[in-house]
């Protein structure tokens, strides 16, 4: 995997996001988005005192801070590098979990580790995931984990993206079994994820067989990796995979249940969808694009305010909602409407309620 086609990836997923209108000029322009059909019934007397409430979560073993994290977006080129140096003092100042792109180049060509290790460097005591595809071997996967002293693994699914990548992969029957020998050979956490067409339930399931702990539902809504490797191509073949996949809130809520600890990325894109997410069974929330296009365009400390401020935000709507902890938030009322209610209807998923099972 070529630096170049790194490069590539950060330049066409910053101008997706900047098309879709989530810049920093303008945070409040979003596309529209199934968590918009996530509403929380407002009850008046419901709020409690803010110094009661605490973002941190449990789950899979794991104990974060905050139910935020910065996840995967690259390393493999010197411009990357730099990249990752800067997320990691974001991650490092603000305290959220940060999770390293794949990390193919490196397993591929030992001399691009730098590019990787600014995550660790710039963050020593923070919690950071290393990450690899189904396709790596154990020993690649132990050395991932090993060159970031990782404290998880992330694994990331994305078949879609390959059969879009001119170049990408076309044997995918053999991940299943190539996701559990990586999860017997490494001492950390496992969590697999998608690339932004989501886990749907019976995904999950076939997770929990292979021992994997936890699963990141990585919907649809963010940035779209059919549409970046369209982009790459000659012509662009696949534009009807564009809008492949589960949203994000679809996902968690067919994967709910499925018997692992879910997290949530993919078209998050203020607090109020993490607040929803959490509602909806997730325990932390992640985002990508939308952080790396505030870096790119504001620097490190435009990352560090927007971050600090999601989680500002985050404690006072919890505060609203009555909502000690995020585990708490799925006791809160939750309305579902629209093609998000219809999917559940399609699906058979009963609609979210107070004092739901949370795994």
């Amino acid at each position: 995997m070529s630096g170049s086609r790194k490069d590539d990836h950060v330049r066409l997923a910053v101008a997706q996001h900047e098309t879709d209108g989530e810049t920093p000029a303008d945070p409040t322009a979003h596309p529209p988005s199934q968590f918009d059909e996530v509403h929380f019934v407002h009850h008046a007397l419901a709020g409690t005192d803010r110094d009661r409430v605490s973002l941190r979560t449990r789950f899979g073993g794991l104990d974060w801070p905050v139910p935020l994290y910065i996840n995967a977006m690259t390393g493999g080129s010197s411009k990357t590098g730099e990249i990752n140096r800067d997320l990691a003092i974001a991650a490092h100042e603000t305290g959220v979990p940060i999770a390293a792109g794949s990390m193919s180049p490196y397993l591929k060509d030992a001399s691009t580790a730098g590019t990787f290790t600014p995550l660790r460097e710039h963050n020593p005591q923070g919690f950071v995931m290393a990450n690899v595809n189904a396709t790596a071997t154990p020993e690649q996967a132990r050395r991932a984990v090993a060159l970031l002293d990782a404290d998880a693994l992330q694994i990331h699914l994305n078949t879609v993206q390959e059969t879009v990548m001119p170049e990408g992969d076309r044997s995918f029957g053999h991940w299943p079994a190539g996701i559990e020998s990586i999860t017997t050979a490494v001492d950390v956490p496992v969590v697999v994820k998608e690339v932004g067409f989501g886990l749907s339930g019976q995904t999950v399931s076939q997770l929990v067989d292979l021992g994997v702990h936890i699963a990141d539902v990585a919907g649809r809504g963010g940035t779209n990796f059919a549409r970046i490797e369209n982009g790459r191509r000659p012509q662009a073949d696949y534009t009807y995979l564009e809008a492949w996949g589960l949203s994000t809130p679809a996902a968690l809520l067919d994967a709910r249940g499925h018997g692992l600890p879910l997290l949530a990325s993919g078209g998050v894109r203020h607090p109020l969808d993490v607040a929803r997410a959490l509602a909806l069974g997730a325990h932390a929330a992640g985002a990508s694009g939308g952080f790396l296009t505030t870096l790119l365009s504001g620097g490190v400390s435009a990352l560090i305010q927007q971050i600090t401020h999601w989680l500002e935000q985050l404690t006072a709507l919890m505060t609203l909602l009555g909502a000690h902890s995020p585990a708490a938030l799925t006791d809160c009322d939750v309305l579902v409407t629209g093609s998000l209610r219809h999917f559940c209807d399609q699906r058979h998923i009963e609609s979210p309620s107070p004092h739901g099972e949370r795994r």
